[in-house]
């Protein structure tokens, strides 16, 4: 007899259930900055990814709101058919210039852009060689391409050697988050773009968590490490970040563009983003690069905390990113932590497998801009409270 899929889906469920693993759906009524109201209650939230508090700023909501008046709502088409206004090429133009590259391609998602990437680049002879602890968009865009994937621990630039090393004669990517999602930690970028003008691999980042926070301009981890078009071929990063907005793009020479407008498919048949956020996403590009304080307050508030959660004995993973997970290792001992916190006034979420693996269950805190330093301190004092203790 044919197994019923939706009942065997059901089970699935209920086995996440008992192992504290089950995802659930919140709704949140109302946002001011990083308080929210959910299920009838006030929470400060420490899982937002707006690092920059931008997310709500009267400039963004100005730009859309007179955009949305000139130009409507939807783009009514793909790009490439009549989909791309004049909102879009200004935005591509102004992501090329601030991450220093011959031109930009916008996307819909972050998750669209690397499947489409990955999708246009590879075929089913190359490899790929990617960090074990990448984010699942890289790892699945690598699968769709059906090359060869091969993954190397994480940050270990010996064993991306070895990996590389074994398909000395194919086409290689080597692709790698700038910014880990779960850990906050920083590639090892200097060593993999070595690594790749060595062997002769394409280096491919993605800068979801880097872009506005990282780098002296705020272009991300890629150019606080310095490394130029050269080093760095394709480059994506998201925009519903640091940017406050939603979308993605991919930056890199006109060679790679004009390619991707060819054969990424999650770009030719997608509609394009609505040209009014399209507006709004350049106005918090502009802030991003000149609001110099949003990014020194960020780093002080980092600062702060982690020398705080030391001085308690926190279980805190190392990051100098706004991502600061503390390490707790067990799901439910997350799931009641982040209960205990939110009853306290705090939204700060539980992250378990298979997001991070087996046994590495944490509280993933995120640090914002529009965050205050007694705020900060009043999540220490609760987090104080709480019998945390990291895995054995």
């Amino acid at each position: 007899m044919r197994p019923d899929l939706l009942t065997r889906l059901a089970i699935q469920t209920q086995q996440r259930e008992q192992a504290g693993l089950r995802r659930r759906l919140h709704t949140v009524t109302r946002a001011d900055g990083m308080w929210v109201e959910r299920e009838g209650r006030r929470l400060l939230s420490f899982c937002s990814n707006d690092y920059l508090g931008l997310a709500q700023h009267p400039s963004l909501i100005e730009a859309l709101k007179r955009a949305a008046d000139e130009d409507g709502v939807g783009s009514g088409s793909a790009h490439l058919i009549s989909g791309h206004r004049s909102a879009h090429a200004a935005l591509e133009e102004a992501l090329a210039a601030w991450t220093g590259r011959e031109r930009a391609l916008l996307f819909s998602t972050g998750y669209m852009a690397n499947l489409g990437v990955m999708q246009a680049l590879l075929q089913r002879d190359d490899v790929c060689v990617q960090d074990k602890l990448n984010h699942a968009c890289l790892l699945d865009g690598a699968q769709l391409a059906g090359c060869s994937l091969k993954r190397y621990p994480h940050a270990d630039v010996e064993a991306a050697t070895r990996q590389l090393h074994t398909d000395a004669a194919c086409a290689a990517l080597l692709a790698t988050d700038g910014v880990f999602s779960m850990d906050g930690d920083i590639a090892p970028l200097h060593e993999l773009g070595a690594l790749c003008q060595s062997e002769q691999a394409t280096l491919m980042v993605d800068d979801a968590h880097g872009l506005g926070v990282l780098g002296a301009d705020g272009a991300g981890s890629v150019s606080a490490a310095g490394l130029s078009q050269h080093e760095v071929p394709v480059l994506m990063a998201t925009l519903g970040k640091a940017i406050g907005c939603s979308g993605a793009f991919v930056a890199g020479s006109a060679e790679l563009i004009d390619g991707l407008l060819q054969s990424a498919r999650t770009y030719i048949y997608t509609t394009a983003m609505p040209p009014a956020l399209a507006a709004a996403t350049l106005a918090a590009v502009r802030l991003a690069q000149s609001e110099h304080w949003r990014r020194e307050k960020l780093h002080g508030l980092i600062r702060r905390f982690r020398s705080s959660a030391a001085q308690l004995g926190l279980p805190l993973m190392p990051s100098s990113t706004a991502i600061q997970p503390l390490l707790l290792g067990d799901a439910h001992a997350a799931l009641a932590a982040s209960e205990a916190l939110e009853k306290q006034g705090f939204l700060v979420t539980a992250i378990r497998a298979p997001t991070v693996p087996q046994g590495k269950a944490r509280l993933r805190i995120t640090l914002s801009a529009a965050h205050q330093e007694s705020e900060l301190d009043q999540l220490l004092e609760a987090l104080a409270r709480l019998p945390l203790s990291g895995p054995v």
